[in-house]
């Protein structure tokens, strides 16, 4: 194409305008962030006095209705909860478990999700008995009545390996810079699939045998419980009571099982909440001025788990998301595409949120049929199902943006193995160097509510953190609480969550998508599957 003299010109003039309007942006969001912020105290108010948010419980219904008021304070628009079928709340009311005999010791523990309580104190022997699979079941039939179970196989324990507190490097984080070849598997999935009904599966058989109870070994050392449990649907009702017990307190039972009879007292009271089987995603706007424009949307997970009151998972990115909100809020903006912002639920039991958003805004997939396949819930069975079908909003979306791996600060993003938007990304990230994020890479991340946006090909991205003391003590455990997150970690996710979004809103295309998705061939045509459960 040639260009006049006169076009160089302009087009020369216009270009250091445009970069001007992104810096002028860009600084008012750090003023209105730091300077101005309340990231903070939208995190205190989650955790300290609404607390551990399980999916469609008191507590859950309070912060919906919490989000929404603020959202609604800050005067954003669209302000709604989506309602979408979900199953029985649960919540804690009381919970004591100690050793009788030999000796009387308290013993740390948690009731596991959706189990039913004992209604009162139940003392009985324990049997060290480890099953993980249905043929273990024969080893025991006739031999568990009147018992309290010890279904876990217990552990020689362990030491950590690294810090239980870390900060990337920059060395860590050239490591998350590389290429995913795809797998697809199909043996693998029905075994896996096969093994996530199990626990239904050793309920039924421990209520047949006659147990009192049942009581699993907590998966991490260092007295850290976590208690979850997945028999939230309204056909799936649990009945034996299930105990998940700090590590060190089981191992202690399992040894002393050794050498004579053991006895233990539980009493743990528990609620079902079932007048309303729906929960709640909630959604609010800053209005775009173009509205074939489609919209971009940033997201985090209001649910947690009820060990504790769930601040890095996920209260953290829940207020970095509402903080983002507040900011452009405050600053007046009128993007050209609209700017979303989600507050999932029931992401803890299988990103049911997001996936219902999916369904019911973008794109679906054929119905699962087996009966005991729809027992395992949507998640299970929904990634694996062809064809897609894309719904008329399917292209609406320009961009998602997911945080969700504690309070660590923003240390750059996952482009999800989407090649085309890594320059456009080091762009947007360019004025937050000196914060520390700096990093691109190619990795995909799973496990959070991207997750199936990016399965249908839409554009969905999750921020790199610091794991902090993430996944080595507070990730669903019971000392996640407002004390480990980082004011000044939070404050600077919420600058750049705000940027991001603004610059996703404002650019002249939207970011590259991927492909829509068809069903792949088995990565490994030639593999036996391996029969063992």
């Amino acid at each position: 194409m040639r260009l006049t003299f006169c076009a160089i010109t302009a087009l020369a003039a216009a270009m250091p305008a445009v970069a001007a309007d992104t810096s002028a942006m860009t600084a008012r969001i750090i003023d209105a962030g730091l300077n101005h912020g309340e990231v903070v105290e939208t995190a205190q108010y989650l955790t300290d006095r609404i607390g551990g948010r399980m999916t469609n419980s008191p507590q859950m219904r309070a912060a919906e209705a919490w989000t929404q008021s603020k959202y609604r304070g800050w005067g954003l628009s669209n302000v709604h909860a989506e309602p979408f079928e979900f199953g029985r709340g649960w919540s804690i009311d009381s919970v004591a478990v100690r050793m009788t005999a030999p000796r009387v010791l308290p013993l740390h523990a948690i009731p596991v999700a959706w189990t039913p309580g004992t209604g009162g104190a139940v003392t009985a022997p324990i049997v060290v008995a480890p099953m993980k699979k249905d043929s273990d079941f024969a080893q025991w039939r006739g031999k568990l009545g009147g018992k309290i179970v010890l279904v876990s196989r217990p552990t020689d324990g362990s030491e950590p390996g690294k810090p239980a507190f870390q900060r990337l490097g920059d060395d860590e984080l050239r490591k998350l810079d590389t290429f995913d070849q795809p797998s697809f598997d199909p043996a693998a999935i029905e075994k896996r699939l096969k093994r996530q009904g199990f626990d239904a599966r050793l309920d039924a058989f421990l209520a047949q045998e006659g147990a009192k109870a049942w009581v699993s070994q907590s998966y991490r050392d260092g007295g850290l419980v976590s208690g979850e449990g997945y028999g939230y649907q309204a056909i799936d009702k649990r009945k034996v009571p299930g105990i998940q017990m700090a590590a060190e307190d089981y191992r202690r039972l399992a040894r002393l099982a050794k050498t004579g009879p053991v006895t233990i007292d539980v009493d743990t009271r528990v609620t079902f909440h079932e007048a309303d089987t729906r929960a709640n995603n909630i959604i609010a706007d800053i209005p775009g001025s173009d509205a074939r424009a489609g919209y971009v949307m940033a997201g985090a997970h209001l649910d947690s788990w009820v060990a504790a009151d769930g601040a890095g998972d996920n209260a953290a990115g829940s207020a970095v998301v509402m903080e983002a909100a507040r900011i452009l809020a405050s600053l007046g903006v009128r993007p050209k595409r609209t700017i979303r912002f989600a507050l999932w639920n029931g992401e803890e039991q299988g990103l049911l949120g997001s996936l219902a958003y999916v369904e019911q805004h973008f794109a679906t997939r054929p119905p699962e049929t087996d009966p005991e396949k729809l027992k395992l819930g949507p998640y299970a069975n929904w990634s694996r199902s062809f064809p897609i079908t894309p719904k008329p909003g399917y292209g609406e979306l320009a961009a998602y943006f997911n945080l969700d791996n504690g309070s660590g600060k923003i240390r750059g993003i996952y482009t999800e193995g989407n090649q085309g938007v890594a320059p456009v990304f080091r762009d947007w990230l360019a004025p937050f160097a000196s914060m520390g994020a700096t990093a691109v890479v190619n990795s995909k991340t799973g496990g959070t509510d991207h997750v199936f946006m990016q399965a249908i090909g839409l554009p969905g991205y999750q921020f790199i953190q610091d794991p902090l003391d993430y996944m080595s003590r507070t990730h669903h455990s019971d000392v996640d609480t407002f004390d480990h997150l980082k004011p000044a970690d939070l404050r600077q996710a919420a600058v750049i969550m705000a940027s991001f979004l603004w610059n996703a809103a404002n650019s002249d295309a939207p970011l590259p998508k991927g492909v829509l998705p068809t069903a792949p061939k088995p990565t490994n045509p030639f593999s036996y599957p391996d029969d063992d459960e």
